[in-house]
Formats: C-alpha cells, sequence, structure tokens
C-alpha cells in the first residue's frame, strides 16, 4: 500500500471513525467498546487524532480502533477504512493494472465504456426503494443526475452515480452498493475521478446566487430535492488543489448544513478557510445530516 494513502486513512478523523463503527462520541467520549464500559471511558484527542482508554488501556489512531473493534487485520481495516470514507487505494489500482496489463502509471478512465449507460438511465426495485421510499427525492432531481443501475453476478443491486464536470463531460462514476450494511459499500472504476459532485450545476448559477455544499451525494439530492442549488465533496481529504480553485473562483454565496457530529463540523472549518463567506446552518435536534432533515420535512408536510 502507498505510504501516502496509507497516512491518509491514519488522518481520517477518529471521532469520525468511531461513530460509523456505532460508537456515540459526546464531549470527546464514549463507552468503551474493549470492555465492560458504564462510565465513558474512552478519550478522544482530536488534535492527536487518537483513542485511549483510561481503564483498559486500549489506545491508537483510526486503523488501530478499526482493527481492535472488528477484528480485522491491518489490511482488512484499511479496506474498510477506505470504504467507509471513498478512498481509493493505490492497492487497488495495482490490482486493476494487473488485470488490464496496464504498464504505465497513469489509469485513463475510459468514459466511453459507461456513457450509454447513462442516456437512458434504468433503476431496479432496490433503487427505487432506496431513492423514492427511503430517501423521498424528487423523481426530476434523480432524472437531471442521470442516476441509474445494475446487479452484479451474485444479484447484488448496486446504484450507479456518474460524475461530470462543469462543461457536461463524465469524468467519474461512483458505485453504491445497496445492501445495508454489506462491503464494499463503494466501487471506483479505474481512473474515475469522484472528487465535487454535480458540478453542471455551475452553468445555471447566477452571480451571487446561493450554492449549497454538502457532504456526499446523498446530501447532495435531498438539497436540490429541496429546491437548492447544490454540490458535494466526499471529504475536506479529498479535496484537490484544482478543485479548490475552482471553488474560490465562483461568485457565489456559499451555506453549508454540516453534519451534526464533530467531522462534519471540522469539514465546515476546513472549507471555510477557502470560502471565508461560507454560511454555517444548524440542523435540528435528532437530525445526523441533511438527508434525514429532508426526509423528515417530507413526512411532515405529508
Amino acid at each position: 500500500m502507498d505510504k501516502f494513502e496509507l497516512q491518509r486513512l491514519r488522518d481520517l478523523p477518529i471521532e469520525g471513525v468511531a461513530e460509523r463503527l456505532g460508537l456515540r462520541v459526546k464531549m470527546h467520549k464514549s463507552l468503551c467498546p474493549f470492555h465492560d464500559d458504564h462510565h465513558a471511558s474512552l478519550s478522544f484527542s482530536v488534535r492527536r487524532n487518537t483513542y485511549r482508554c483510561f481503564v483498559c488501556g486500549a489506545s491508537g489512531g483510526p486503523i488501530d480502533l478499526v482493527m481492535h473493534f472488528l477484528k480485522k487485520p491491518f489490511l482488512d481495516a484499511c479496506r474498510w477504512l477506505a470504504d467507509a470514507h471513498n478512498v481509493i487505494l493505490e492497492e487497488d489500482h495495482l490490482k486493476m493494472k494487473e488485470c488490464n496489463h496496464v504498464k504505465n502509471d497513469a489509469l485513463p478512465f475510459d468514459a466511453s465504456r459507461y456513457e450509454r449507460f447513462f442516456e437512458r438511465p434504468w433503476l431496479n426495485e432496490a433503487a427505487r426503494k432506496f431513492l423514492f421510499n427511503e430517501r423521498r427525492l424528487d423523481t426530476r432531481v434523480v432524472r437531471w443526475c442521470r442516476l441509474t443501475s445494475w446487479r452484479d453476478k451474485q444479484g447484488v443491486a448496486w446504484l450507479q452515480i456518474p460524475y461530470y464536470d462543469r462543461e457536461g463531460k463524465l469524468i467519474g462514476i461512483q458505485n453504491r452498493n445497496l445492501v445495508k450494511g454489506a462491503l464494499p459499500r463503494f466501487r471506483f472504476p479505474q481512473g474515475a475521478e469522484c472528487t465535487i459532485y454535480n458540478l453542471p450545476i455551475l452553468s445555471l448559477l447566477s452571480p451571487g446566487e446561493p450554492l449549497y455544499i454538502t457532504e456526499g451525494c446523498s446530501d447532495c439530492w435531498a438539497m436540490l430535492s429541496a429546491g437548492h442549488k447544490a454540490i458535494a465533496i466526499p471529504s475536506a481529504t479529498l479535496l484537490k488543489q484544482k478543485d479548490v480553485e475552482l471553488l474560490s473562483a465562483l461568485s457565489a454565496a456559499f451555506h453549508m448544513y454540516p453534519d451534526r457530529d464533530e467531522p462534519g463540523e471540522r469539514l465546515f472549518l476546513q472549507l471555510q478557510k477557502v470560502l471565508p463567506s461560507l454560511v454555517h446552518h444548524q440542523l435540528p435536534p435528532g437530525c445526523k445530516d441533511f438527508s434525514d432533515y429532508y426526509v423528515k420535512l417530507i413526512v411532515n408536510s405529508g
């Protein structure tokens, strides 16, 4: 595994990793899962990005936490972390190169292989249930985003999410597993560039108009369904310099509903360094992200 990819996994916010594992983090503490704990003895250091239990002595960083909590070996823990945070590992690239006999370091994305899938998007039953029954998305948004679906050889249903550049050119694809709790959660074709999502919306943006930044595609779909123009990024650690330059050059009024957790607030602060005018909106109690908030708004209005 490339050392830079490994460091990216080690830099993932420790409290966000803990919450993805199912731990309830409050005031930088949670119940320790490694012993019979009743007094929240597991402590998190945001500055050091580590955890430590002052009772049983468990300690380490994000990779250690996944290894010990899920009882996985090192490489499997790294793969779990990468999958949960949309990080494409170098070893995955190497495997694809070996399978395709690619000798050079570049792995170009062959858009011509996939463009036809999005000309006439088709949603299987699992995809329709996820998008319309669970997420309550507007059908016009699903059409705009050209979401489609497929099933692999094992019969597993996947949602296929295209990424386009500002001019509408296909630059990447994210495949999302529609089986809850199944791994891998995401798959990416070789060379796929999946950073800022929904860039074509920028062509419809007027100077000074509100533009919402969300974390992940699901929140972006919810924001679009709510009637707002929106883009999404997977996380601040995956925001490339060219994306930062693109955002900085926009004459938009930036807004954000950070996820209601430590990683969400950290992401907002990181983006605010790039976009000083970024407006913070607080999610109501009981809503972990904007998708959750949107669903509750739809249910209450119905």
